[in-house]
């Protein structure tokens, strides 16, 4: 099959949608969560700095000496928030917070909160750019993580060739067995539409609309912070008619951002 790239509806829908999704993803991942509890901790190295904002390029505003007592208030990311006895409130890394004492005396256990953020991950957006029957396509998908192992996603997409322009949208269920590893592959099944519009140029071009099935098999791999990078692979049946179906095939690579 040879696919294209008319000027639809659909096709300025579909780039306007991506070129916003990756601004709202890298927006995403600043976004603030609670610390697991206000809890206080005394400071055992000589010093700690307080930041203006959750990263390095924010400059340092106040310096809390050894044995003073900090609460711990929120954090963004890898960055706590954090109050001083003396009211003053800054942004400390978490590796600086990592040789306090909580209040029985004990050393305060840091795990990692970007990890912990991964096992919990509910929802999921991303984009995607492949080649289907080698021709470029695009997808974006939602994802929403009902179970440890399961979830539904939704997906459009848009294929670009030359004679002709394909839409579809299609509704899956995936089955990641290993969902609490950082290298981890999945499987999915599901069912949608299909739509090939030929160029208007072409002579007895006729518009395909049909149902479509499709299987996948692909790998996550959680890169940082709320970043997954996604290898997929997929076939999809189209039912062009009442006797006769059409197969093709496609892989993707893309990024998503979960929270």
């Amino acid at each position: 099959m040879t696919c294209a790239s008319p000027q639809n509806r659909w096709q300025r829908a579909l780039a306007h949608a991506m070129a916003c999704l990756l601004p709202l993803l890298l927006g995403l991942g600043a976004a603030v969560a609670p610390a697991s509890a206000q809890e206080k901790v005394q400071i055992t190295d000589p010093y700690i700095e307080l930041r203006t904002g959750p990263g390095r390029g924010y400059p340092i505003f106040y310096v809390a000496g050894r044995d003073e007592w900090i609460e711990i208030l929120l954090r963004r990311t890898d960055w706590f928030r954090v109050r001083t006895a003396n009211g003053e409130e800054g942004w400390v890394q978490r590796a600086q917070l990592e040789t306090t004492l909580t209040e029985a005396g004990a050393a305060k256990a840091f795990r990692d909160v970007l990890v912990d953020d991964y096992l919990r991950r509910k929802l999921e957006l991303g984009a995607a750019w492949g080649q289907f029957e080698g021709e470029p396509m695009l997808k974006i998908w939602t994802a929403y993580r009902f179970a440890d192992a399961l979830s539904v996603e939704g997906t459009i997409g848009q294929v670009q060739g030359t004679y002709s322009g394909t839409d579809f949208w299609n509704i899956n269920l995936n089955v990641e067995p290993w969902s609490d590893r950082r290298l981890s592959p999945f499987f999915g099944v599901g069912l949608g539409r299909f739509k090939n519009i030929p160029n208007a140029s072409l002579v007895s071009a006729t518009v395909t609309n049909a149902n479509l099935a499709n299987a996948a098999i692909g790998l996550r791999y959680y890169i940082a912070e709320r970043f997954v990078a996604r290898l997929d692979y997929s076939i999809y049946t189209a039912y062009v008619s009442d006797s006769g179906t059409a197969e093709y095939r496609a892989w993707t690579l893309g990024i998503a951002f979960f929270f």
